[in-house]
């Protein structure tokens, strides 16, 4: 078998540069493999990312791909991992093109699926005016009549309109003291189906609703459910997490980002945080960090 890898890092979004960047800086040898799926590429920018608000996702990415190119250790290449195995102290991927690549360290930053509700007119608005977190997406839509749709949310999304709309998508069991709260905030409330999104391109301009009413809406604050993209995370052992009200199946991992496989790491959105780009860049630094300095303390040939 030839030399292994320090590390493999799979995925090259935000938790897997940042930590190509960790391992690059730190001489560590690694390879990043990228299947190209980020998630967030839909949107139109990175809300509050210091130093790169409102920039393209892909624009960073292609950023981070060129500082990665001033480290010799540091490999990036086009792929997707398809099986996974660890044996005694080595980890074994195969990627689609049937290669293998061994390493001491893998450092999972896949991303996960976000499985967006199905309903007409969200999937292409989704990253746009159709958003999952008002911190990332609420400036680009301020002032604007928003709604959220069938979850909580509603009173936050105040700090960015006046104009905020509850649909609860058919008869809710909000209690007499959360209607209070809602009344109190200025929230109004919709207990009708909502049927449809509708608006031009991207732009979402109104809700239509079961009977055929269309109310004017701006943005749309949307639930969604994370899931691990494949079963990689499974094959190599790692243990999910409970599941929550964003992530399905997330991974679990201790303070360190290290999963209940040793030698195994995950950053980003598919640890059981909460998605975010400026969260998922302190992730992948952290595991990286914390991946050199057990690399460091091991004996020498292990």
């Amino acid at each position: 078998m030839t030399t292994p890898w320090d590390c493999i890092v799979v995925g090259a979004g935000a938790a897997g540069l940042s930590a190509g960047l960790v391992l690059g800086r730190a001489r560590r040898t690694t390879l990043i493999i990228d299947a190209g799926a980020q998630s967030n590429r839909v949107a139109d920018g990175i809300g509050g990312l210091l130093g790169h608000d409102t920039r393209a996702p892909a624009a960073l990415y292609a950023t981070g791909r060129d500082e990665l190119a001033a480290y010799p250790t540091v490999e990036l290449r086009a792929g997707e991992v398809v099986r996974g195995h660890r044996g005694d102290d080595r980890f074994a991927l195969e990627l689609a093109d049937g290669s293998r690549e061994h390493a001491r360290r893998v450092l999972l930053a896949t991303g996960m699926h976000y499985r967006i509700p199905d309903l007409p007119g969200a999937a292409e608005r989704w990253g746009h005016s159709v958003f999952h977190c008002p911190f990332c997406h609420g400036w680009e839509n301020r002032d604007r009549p928003l709604g959220v749709l069938r979850r909580g949310g509603s009173l936050l999304l105040r700090a960015w309109s006046d104009d905020v709309t509850l649909y609860t998508d058919g008869p809710s069991d909000l209690s007499a003291d959360e209607r209070d709260r809602l009344t109190a905030a200025g929230v109004a409330l919709e207990e009708r189906r909502v049927t449809a999104l509708h608006g031009p391109g991207g732009a979402l301009s109104e809700i239509e609703l079961v009977d055929g009413t269309r109310r004017p809406c701006g943005g749309l604050l949307m639930p969604f459910t994370l899931h691990q993209r494949d079963g990689l995370a499974e094959q190599l052992g790692a243990a999910a997490a409970p599941p929550g009200p964003v992530a399905a199946d997330g991974l679990e991992v201790d303070a360190t980002l290290a999963t209940t496989v040793p030698g195994l790491f995950a950053a980003g959105d598919v640890s059981a945080h909460v998605p975010s780009v400026p969260g998922a860049i302190a992730a992948g630094q952290q595991a990286a960090a914390m991946l050199v300095v057990g690399l460091m303390t091991e004996p020498e040939g292990a």
